[in-house]
């Protein structure tokens, strides 16, 4: 054992003092930091109000297009040429223009003309626009009154429920699956970055003949341990700066510059499907006071049903599944890097190991998300190649004891058994130069004695 902390105590020093550990370090919190003034900091240089000329023949849409705070509306007379002529010696976004013979019941025939090519989000605030005011004639046209269908519709917003025998709690669906799906991504990142860190930390010291010295000295089990788990104790130290970092940047990045942070999905929600389709919707005052209202509302359940969520559960899984998933596949990685001369023929091999961390999470997006109860999500979070993904999706949804312990076990039953396959194919792999490996001869390693 005293071996062993000494490898993980050397992995782990020489590692937090490259300069390339200190760099990104340093340097993520402020790329978060950046991507967060940067966008501000475009709106508000390309934030500035168009001017649309509208040369309207019909004579329809007269003083009917309502000026708004980033689109005004420059009305014209004369003839199309005149227009045109006009236009070519300003510097206004566009020129609709609508022909004498449109028809509100056949609206055809509107065009736009603009110097270069016409964004689409003025396209589409002309067209919701002129649409409004078609729509408007038309209840006119027919005698029917607007603001009495608009009393008719109905908004109707569902609270969820959880009943359990500790009692009834609210829940919500997007907060729920934020809470596992963000989890799970980082346990699935960790897992792809520091277990190629060993790998290629492997093909190095094998490579550069280095093994050889370390060898003598240790047992291929202590130094492949060792290695694991001081790689795996910079990955959490790193994880851990970057949060604590990212808080005070972007903490003082706000504070500063007046930056607010980004809309959350129960904001983006409650702002409707046109405004998450970046299209713009004339509203008047009384409408945008009832859609604060609502978002004002959504973010308030969702604080609550975050307050239910089991906090305490969800981190303490969280570190069991990110720890487990890293060690059950960190030894596959370092077992690979034994196996191999460079890091060219690592390819036939970690394909098998990754295609069940790929699978579990496209899985958890497209399944389990839909049927966290359901039969696959059980098994993926039971198998322990795929658990460390999918159970951290499922746990915020809640997850029954026997489920959770048993998928304990057999991660950790499952992390032993991976690490005893790696460990006999550390032992001849380690000290084997020059020749190309195939999975014959991997099993062959595994009923070696040495």
């Amino acid at each position: 054992m005293h071996k062993i902390w000494l490898i993980i105590q050397r992995e782990y020093l020489t590692r937090v003092r490259k300069k390339s550990f200190i760099i990104m370090t340093l340097l993520t919190p402020l790329l978060l930091a950046a991507f967060m003034v940067i966008p501000a900091w475009l709106v508000t240089i390309s934030d500035s109000a168009e001017t649309v000329m509208v040369l309207d023949q019909s004579g329809l849409f007269e003083d009917k297009l309502e000026d708004k705070k980033d689109l005004k509306y420059l009305p014209l007379a004369g003839s199309l040429d005149q227009a045109k002529t006009v236009y070519r010696e300003t510097d206004n976004t566009a020129l609709l223009y609508i022909p004498k013979e449109f028809d509100i019941n056949n609206p055809e025939g509107v065009v736009i003309y603009s110097k270069k090519n016409t964004s689409l989000q003025t396209q589409v605030r002309l067209e919701n626009a002129l649409e409004k005011e078609i729509e408007n004639q038309r209840f006119v046209a027919s005698g029917v009154d607007r603001s009495t269908l608009e009393k008719m519709k109905a908004n109707i917003s569902l609270t969820a429920v959880s009943i359990s025998d500790e009692g009834e709690k609210d829940n919500n669906a997007v907060v729920t699956s934020i809470a596992g799906v963000a989890g799970a991504v980082i346990i699935y990142f960790f897992i792809f970055l520091y277990g190629v860190q060993i790998m290629r930390g492997v093909i190095e010291e094998k490579t550069n003949r280095i093994i050889e010295v370390i060898i003598s000295s240790v047992k291929p089990f202590q130094l492949m341990m060792g290695k694991v788990v001081g790689i795996a104790a910079v990955g959490l130290t790193q994880f851990l700066l970057w949060i604590i970092l990212s808080l005070i940047v972007v903490g003082g990045v706000q504070a500063a510059f007046g930056v607010k942070p980004p809309p959350t999905p129960l904001e983006q929600m409650a702002s409707g499907r046109d405004a998450a389709l970046g299209q713009d919707v004339d509203t008047d005052e009384a409408t945008q006071a009832q859609q604060d209202d609502e978002a004002a509302r959504m973010v308030s359940e969702g604080m609550t049903a975050f307050s239910n969520l089991p906090i305490a559960l969800i981190l303490g899984c969280f570190l069991f599944y990110f720890l487990g998933g890293y060690l059950l596949y960190g030894s596959l990685f370092g077992a690979i890097g034994a196996a191999v001369d460079n890091e060219t023929d690592t390819q036939q091999f970690m394909f098998p190991i990754t295609i069940p961390l790929i699978i579990s999470f496209i899985m958890s997006y497209t399944l389990v998300l839909k049927n966290p109860d359901g039969p696959v999500a059980f098994w993926m979070s039971i198998i322990p190649l795929t658990s460390p993904i999918v159970m951290m999706v499922r746990v915020p949804f809640g997850v029954p004891a026997w489920e959770l312990l048993l998928s304990m076990a057999l991660l950790v039953l499952g992390f032993i058994f991976t690490t005893w396959i790696a460990s006999r194919i550390y032992r001849i792999g380690i000290l084997m130069y020059g020749k190309k490996i195939n999975y014959k001869e991997l099993s062959k390693w595994l009923f070696y004695r040495v």
